[in-house]
């Protein structure tokens, strides 16, 4: 019974330790050109594979009948959540301000 109750604590530690883990890492946070002009946000722990995805047709439904993108503006994150509240807090800006950032960072490269 108390090898039991230690191989559930055990087990217990694991599951949490792999939550985190899941949730910590590289997250890219980016905005794509679209062949007609419009942008596209979104977030990706492998932003090479995400465009590549994005200009097979397979990256997202929005882009899939805009293709080619072209990556204009990515920042890199360590926690999953700051990726996600970013990309959320982009997506809500216009067009305007999605082009400002963009500059932005342009002019410090």
């Amino acid at each position: 019974h108390e090898c039991e109750n230690s191989l559930r604590h055990c087990t217990a530690q694991v599951n949490v330790i792999m939550k985190k883990f899941a949730r910590t890492g590289r997250f890219h946070v980016y905005i794509v050109q679209c062949h007609d002009g419009t942008y596209y946000t979104g977030y990706t722990p492998d932003i090479g594979r995400r465009i590549k995805l994005h200009n097979a047709g397979r990256g997202a439904r929005y882009t899939r009948d805009r293709r080619p993108v072209k990556l204009v503006w990515c920042k890199e994150y360590r926690y999953f959540k700051r990726a996600v509240s970013e990309e959320r807090r982009i997506q809500g800006l216009t067009r305007n301000q999605k082009e400002k950032i963009i500059k932005e960072k342009s002019r410090s490269l």
